[in-house]
């Protein structure tokens, strides 16, 4: 570890007022004025080798002088290392490649968390990845040649497996973005937002609504085969009847086939007909009346489901609600329910989507750090934002912590998984000992002029288990 001086702890504005706890320790979302950073970051130029990016400081708390930063300078972001810092934490992030402007969003982000919660002895070490598997193993090489004494990232799943065993050799845990279970484990956590939590969330709500037979209509893809997973699952331990589920190529044209499948609609339809020629062989009045009721109607009787999960959003999602319409399976008697791909205000244009329920994180606390983001950086932030801001801001605390009582930081496995978990901009949240991260999610229903919360996430895990 590096040993050097402790600077004095940074004063924070008494204006400016906490939103999220962690730890009993405040985790700052500013309810003030968006502290005086240059409204955009120069974008990372493309390094053709991401393996040659050298790894950067993100020092702690912003201080005036460095508020206008040099030409071709990125806020906080300084390449000396010569930052007094004796705590030290790896940040992980695509700042080249095709994803650069999604990981300069998750760094703008972070330099937030550090001026909310930062403190001056505390760093962090900025290693880019370039978003491949290669360069997040020369990152982590870097950053933990730097100090790191824990690393944020890296996003994607299959370069959390890369650098996987170069943090283990270090003995340096690491809290990656990915929201993929089958890299957690062996001091690897997942803080990003995976299926099962959120399946397990609605399912439960719904069958407190009495809603108790589900379908699912997923994409045909890890993600759609882990919640087809976790919904059997949930189902069986709440109770519930998983009646009928269907994938359906996310690349395909045409997914009415799948629609019409799931909707049962040739048997729904077939029985119309017979029930059609049953009357009409009838000469009484009861059944002529019967009969012209049946007029107008393509099928008979309701699919064998009450609710369907669509795990999907974006346009997949706006082209496949009402394929199920169309194959007779009515909103309004069958409820439609998601995940937090259906956080998106566009989908409550989609009729079908109307009144639907979704699992998501709070969103109050996102509101506010979008506007927050938005004023500071002149543009809005991608979803995962947050958790690059939450994750920061837990290292900072844990941090400050050893800073003010001149101990060494604990980032080992029992600290990070604290039973009382921590509180973020998405919420509560915990790591589990396996690696995977359990979280307070609300419910929402889809309203065509927005979200409207109809079952609050739990505040804290003594909640979330009652």
């Amino acid at each position: 570890m590096i040993s050097e001086t402790l600077l004095p702890r940074r004063r924070r504005p008494a204006h400016c007022g906490p939103i999220a706890l962690a730890l009993g320790v405040l985790l700052v979302l500013a309810a003030c004025q968006a502290p005086n950073l240059p409204k955009s970051i120069p974008p990372a130029q493309p390094a053709p080798d991401p393996s040659q990016a050298p790894a950067q400081i993100l020092g702690g708390p912003l201080r005036a002088e460095t508020a206008e930063p040099p030409a071709g300078a990125g806020g906080a972001i300084v390449t000396q290392t010569d930052l007094d810092s004796r705590i030290r934490v790896g940040l992980l992030l695509p700042l080249s490649g095709p994803q650069a402007r999604l990981g300069q969003a998750l760094l703008n982000a972070a330099q937030l968390a550090l001026f909310d919660v930062g403190s001056d002895g505390f760093a962090l070490v900025v290693g880019d990845t370039g978003g491949t598997p290669a360069g997040a193993v020369a990152a982590t090489q870097e950053v933990l040649a730097k100090g790191a004494e824990l690393i944020l990232g890296p996003l994607f799943a299959t370069s959390v497996e890369a650098m996987t065993a170069t943090a283990r050799t270090a003995n340096v845990n690491v809290v990656a973005f990915s929201n993929d279970r089958a890299v957690a484990g062996d001091g690897v956590f997942v803080v990003g937002l995976g299926p099962r939590p959120q399946i397990k969330r609605l399912v439960g709500y719904a069958v407190s609504q009495a809603l108790t037979r589900l379908a699912v209509l997923a994409p045909d893809t890890p993600y759609g085969a882990a919640v087809v997973e976790a919904a059997r699952e949930t189902a069986a331990d709440s109770g519930a009847e998983l009646s009928r589920v269907v994938l359906y190529n996310v690349d395909a044209a045409d997914r009415s086939p799948e629609a019409r499948l799931l909707a049962d609609y040739d048997a729904r339809h077939q029985e119309l007909l017979k029930q059609r020629q049953i009357l009409a062989a009838s000469d009484d009045e009861a059944s002529k009346l019967a009969l012209k009721r049946l007029d107008g109607l393509e099928t008979l009787g309701p699919p064998d489901f009450q609710a369907v999960i669509l795990p999907d959003g974006g346009t997949r999602l706006q082209a496949i609600a009402p394929l199920l319409a169309y194959f007779d399976v009515d909103p309004a008697e069958i409820r439609f329910l998601g995940t937090a791909l259906w956080d998106d205000p566009e989908l409550g244009s989609e009729p079908a989507l109307q009144n639907g329920w979704f699992t998501a994180p709070p969103p109050i606390l996102w509101t506010t750090f979008r506007e927050r983001y938005q004023k500071t950086f002149g543009d809005a932030p991608p979803r995962l934002a947050t958790l690059a801001y939450d994750t920061a801001a837990l290292a900072a605390v844990l941090a400050r912590s050893a800073l003010e009582s001149g101990q060494e930081p604990d980032f080992s496995q029992i600290a990070l998984t604290q039973p009382s978990g921590f509180a973020g901009i998405d919420g509560v949240f915990r790591f589990l000992p396996t690696g995977e991260v359990e979280r307070a999610l609300a419910i929402l229903e889809m309203r065509r002029d927005g979200f409207k919360v109809i079952d609050e996430a739990p505040r804290n895990f003594q909640q979330l288990v009652n």
